[in-house]
């Protein structure tokens, strides 16, 4: 059976154990049900999530001209200290930006590889932990922008990584953590216009990925050097693709790829 398509993030929902979901052009593929079996993908195209012309991806899923001009792919992203809308100031699209900016969002601990700082939207909870391969993850504070967050991301990350090492998670060599007692340890730190935020309760979130064999030693595939390639699924984590031979395959890291899947 063959599949096309361009390659967006897989969706999810939490179970146990996660779902995942991969979308190709009308179909809709739940992953779990074609673990064991052999898959082949191959790059036709590219399509640029944006402009969708077949031009070279840059990053994020955008032709590098889309990439510098579209609204979703602006600075404050991936820095959501640099976010301005609360002041009314325009990055690139002012109404997008309010929109994605002036939401709750949630300050969190997550453990994948090790413990890190991360800012998401509350709306994507606890999707962006799954996205990152979090076995567990706790609340911090929530506020009511993405500015805020940011602030506090960049205060606590003095004191814990906000980085992930992808090898480590894909490999599951992880230690539990006391996810409360880092909290706790961080609550100082939070910048004094944050501080009424704190979120004050010991749940943790536990997560399940539907993995049989964790590799070893990972090998990312990649679709620029390897235009094709097949392999046994063996499991999913975090928006990785985990293969018999220790291959692993970013989805979203690939987004914007125009792909073929035989199953």
């Amino acid at each position: 059976m063959l599949y096309e398509g361009v390659l967006r993030k897989m969706h999810t929902e939490n179970g146990q154990p996660i779902q995942y979901f991969l979308t190709l052009g009308s179909d809709f593929l739940n992953l779990n049900q074609l673990l064991d079996k052999e898959l082949k993908i191959d790059l036709i195209k590219f399509q640029c999530l944006n402009c969708g012309e077949d031009r070279p991806i840059y990053r994020q899923g955008f032709c590098k001209s889309c990439f510098y001009e579209t609204p979703s792919a602006g600075d404050w992203i991936m820095k959501p200290e640099l976010s301005t809308a609360h002041l009314d100031q325009e990055d690139r699209d002012l109404e997008y930006e309010k929109k994605m900016q002036l939401q709750p969002h949630i300050v969190y601990l997550a453990n994948s590889s090790n413990i890190k700082v991360g800012v998401t939207r509350k709306s994507q909870v606890p999707t962006r932990w799954i996205d990152q391969g979090a076995h567990e993850a706790i609340e911090i504070v929530e506020v009511p922008n993405r500015y805020l967050a940011g602030i506090t991301e960049v205060a606590l990350k003095d004191h814990v990584s906000d980085k992930t090492s992808w090898q480590k998670m894909l490999t599951n060599r992880i230690e539990d953590v006391d996810l409360v007692e880092w909290r706790n340890k961080l609550k100082p730190f939070i910048p004094d216009e944050v501080a009424d935020y704190f979120i004050n309760n010991n749940q943790e979130t536990h997560l399940d990925f539907p993995v049989l064999q964790y590799p070893e030693k990972v090998k990312s595939l990649n679709l620029d050097k390897t235009p094709s390639y097949q392999g046994i699924l063996k499991g999913i984590k975090g928006q990785y693709l985990i293969f018999e031979d220790s291959m692993v395959f970013n989805v979203r890291g690939s987004e914007g790829y125009y792909v073929g899947v035989s199953i």
